[in-house]
């Protein structure tokens, strides 16, 4: 019964992301007006931008439920930290695609080792170790505590990340909404894109764990006809 009432939802919810993912690619290419300096190619901003708001909220997930599986050694928090931190590990690698077709107009480059790019491809590495790391240790509790610990020390590069173009000279761009440099209809279209793209965080992070809960009682079934042979 409780398995079907989580396909529903999973159901209900894709044909809902489908519906909103529609209506923001309706904003990003149709709604929203063209940047006048870089024209056409800034509206990459609206998918890269949410993605690497996601990408943070999924690495807080990681290390929030890291420390609750410290504290409590209940495995169902490190199967929500590992599952939150492939989902991190994707938004970031969209960012890293994403960064670079951009910047080849905008900056003529690719790629340059600014402090915003360097720092999240750092972030990259370090959650993409935690994860291999993490199926290294499998079911044992000593190395699922390293891993936790790895992953906890590992979130302080997202405040890095955050504050780089803050703190450093960069030629990546400010911040645009503290300072106002968006126009209303922009500014609505990042938000509403960041919405749905924190809607797909929450149903990318529901199906994984339903698809662990499944893998878990397959392992327990295992374990029983192993017991009982």
């Amino acid at each position: 019964m409780a398995s079907t009432i989580s396909e529903k939802i999973e159901r209900w919810g894709a044909l809902a992301l489908l519906l909103l993912m529609t209506v923001n690619i309706y904003n990003v290419f149709l709604f929203a007006p063209t940047e006048k300096t870089m024209g056409n190619v800034q509206r990459i901003f609206y998918f890269h931008v949410p993605s690497a708001f996601v990408a943070f909220v999924a690495f807080s997930i990681v290390a929030i439920y890291s420390i609750a599986f410290l504290v409590t050694r209940k495995f169902w928090y490190d199967r929500i930290a590992y599952a939150a931190a492939e989902i991190g590990i994707l938004f970031t690698t969209i960012v890293l695609i994403t960064g670079p077709i951009w910047a080849k107009p905008a900056w003529g480059t690719w790629w340059t080792w600014d402090p915003r790019l360097t720092t999240t491809l750092i972030l990259w590495f370090v959650y993409v170790a935690y994860l291999m790391l993490r199926n290294f240790t499998g079911e044992d509790e000593k190395g699922a505590r390293f891993a936790a610990v790895f992953a906890i020390i590992g979130f302080v590069d997202v405040p890095i990340v955050f504050f780089s173009i803050r703190w450093w000279r960069t030629i990546h761009p400010s911040p645009v909404i503290r300072r106002g440099g968006l126009e209303s209809d922009m500014l609505f279209t990042l938000l509403f894109s960041i919405g749905v793209f924190m809607l797909l965080l929450a149903y990318l992070l529901f199906a994984r764990l339903r698809l662990e809960r499944s893998r878990q009682a397959v392992l327990q079934m295992k374990k029983e006809i192993a017991l009982n042979e």
